[in-house]
């Protein structure tokens, strides 16, 4: 009688027939994401993965990690296919109905933190929260802060509600279903900062970007189907009836489009307007005072 021999496959060759495949379908640092979904299923931290290369593979890690192959094969974004994302030090669920949060809003988190009051109580507003990166993370770090976070998608919002809970900071903030463009503004009181990272990505544009973003973000939360500025008229018009005097406004914004935002924020008669850079040395943040 024979034996029979069944053949284990490794850590390493799994990863090195991955990074192959994700290569040849023109995704981005093929190894890394080969890596990261092989740790996310083997629920251990990358680098672990380099002491266990030749460990052998069970039958159901191989078909689970197919399967995600398979989906960041087809351009799925990696962290919707893993379900979660790091921002600013938190765990956030990520899904097809937010925009999967980015390292230049991270700046933008980390200046609203450097330029206010950790002991003063102060109501904050947050225009399209989608996943609640931005509000979360301020709640996080300003103890005295209350956000009312807004959003036109009902799904986008559901995540934002999971993530509070997540990170237990669920009884200061409130989640209010809201279209900034055509609701009345009177409903939602006034505020001493706003904030938004608006869908800023013209029509344009939109066409050329990467099929991550283009097919499977959610098209709501990336462009206006226009110019890319529809929100920053209307929100820098609306913070006038929603802002408290000496309240600041500030926008996470597109390449190329700070001076129209500039001129834009001093023409409603704001003062103290500062626009920041990005890591890529993009003019990504600006940020002003209303008199």
């Amino acid at each position: 009688q024979k034996s029979i021999i069944i053949y284990m496959i490794t850590v390493l060759e799994v990863i090195k027939l991955s990074t192959d495949y994700l290569q040849k379908k023109g995704v981005e640092f093929p190894r890394a994401n080969a890596e990261i979904l092989l740790a996310d299923i083997l629920k251990c931290k990358r680098l672990e993965l380099y002491i266990t290369f030749d460990k052998p593979l069970a039958e159901n890690e191989v078909q689970t990690y197919r399967e995600a192959i398979r989906k960041r094969g087809l351009r799925i974004p990696l962290q919707y296919i893993v379900g979660n994302v790091e921002f600013y030090g938190m765990k956030l669920i990520v899904n097809e109905n937010v925009l999967i949060p980015r390292p230049e809003t991270e700046l933008l988190v980390e200046q609203i933190i450097n330029e206010t009051d950790k002991n003063v109580e102060l109501k904050i507003l947050d225009i399209g929260v989608g996943s609640g990166n931005i509000s979360l993370s301020l709640l996080k770090n300003l103890p005295k802060i209350k956000v009312v976070a807004i959003d036109i998608s009902e799904k986008a919002l559901q995540v934002a509600k999971q993530n509070a809970e997540l990170n237990f900071l669920q009884d200061r903030i409130d989640l209010k279903l809201f279209d900034i463009l055509n609701s009345d503004l009177n409903q939602l009181g006034k505020f001493d900062l706003i904030v938004s990272n608006p869908p800023y990505v013209s029509e344009k544009d939109f066409e050329t970007l990467e099929p991550e973003l283009k097919v499977c973000e959610p098209r709501i939360a990336l462009t206006d189907g226009g110019d890319g500025l529809t929100f920053y008229h209307k929100i820098i018009l609306s913070s006038k009836i929603l802002l408290n005097n000496g309240g600041k406004l500030y926008f996470e914004i597109g390449k190329d489009q700070q001076q129209r935002i500039f001129n834009l924020i001093e023409a409603a008669g704001f003062t103290n307007i500062k626009i920041t850079k990005d890591y890529g040395g993009i003019e990504r943040i600006i940020c002003g005072e209303l008199k």
